[in-house]
């Protein structure tokens, strides 16, 4: 059965360009219940902890510092078939690839400043989500 929660961050550059609201609308608009919120900034271990599993990657060194340039948006959500039901509603990685409609779609610049993170799995959705919230955070 698919799980019902999902990890989300707005990234440093939609943080920046003051996209806040409107993606946060648009994420509720379609069903989804934000059950933990917070503005926080990553440290360069916490980056480095997170991306982990990018370690090997050619480009884990370019993430760890974007995501470390500013403030970021973290947010547990709830909804049926949450991790499927949100990676449609933020579009592909590449936001020329996105369908229309989509968040990467309307506020990605590019492949990476994509906007926004969402979770792969349901495991990883609990593991993100713990990093980032205590379970006192998470209602």
């Amino acid at each position: 059965m698919a799980g019902t929660k999902t990890f989300t961050m707005l990234k440093p550059d939609a943080v920046s360009k003051g996209y806040i609201g409107d993606i946060l609308k648009q994420i509720t608009g379609s069903g989804f219940k934000i059950v933990a919120l917070k503005m926080t900034h990553m440290t360069q271990n916490d980056a480095k902890a997170f991306y982990e599993v990018h370690k090997e990657r050619p480009f884990y060194g370019e993430l760890v510092e974007y995501m470390t340039s500013g403030p970021i948006v973290a947010a547990v959500l709830e909804k049926e078939n949450a991790v499927d039901d949100f990676r449609t509603l933020i579009g592909a990685t590449n936001p020329e690839e996105a369908a229309e409609g989509t968040i990467r779609k309307k506020y990605a610049a590019s492949i990476s400043e994509n906007a926004i993170h969402g979770s792969d799995s349901d495991e990883n959705a609990t593991i993100e989500s713990n990093f980032h919230f205590s379970g006192r955070e998470q209602f």
